[in-house]
């Protein structure tokens, strides 16, 4: 009788200890997670105020140096206008 209980002890000892190796593992698993999710929080915020910050810059910039407008193309029409008009001309 007390081998078939020292054999009970020691499979609930055996199960105790898995349970703790396995939650000692998942432990480790979600501080390992939420230390990446803070990391890439923390990167995400970095590159946002780079890119807020160069934008911002452009817009000064642009600001000083405006872009003159780009020249229409005349139409197709007039251009043939144009030719037919310097060919009576000449």
């Amino acid at each position: 009788m007390a081998e078939v209980s020292q054999n009970i002890m020691e499979k609930a000892e055996a199960r105790f200890m898995e349970k703790q190796k396995k939650t000692a593992e998942r432990n480790q698993a979600t501080a390992e997670y939420v230390s990446e999710a803070k990391a890439r929080t923390i990167k995400t915020a970095r590159l946002r105020a780079l890119r807020l910050a160069k934008e911002e810059a452009d817009r000064a910039a642009e600001a000083l140096n405006p872009v003159a407008p780009k020249k229409k193309r005349a139409s197709r029409a007039i251009r043939k206008a144009d030719v037919a008009s310097t060919e009576v001309k000449s």
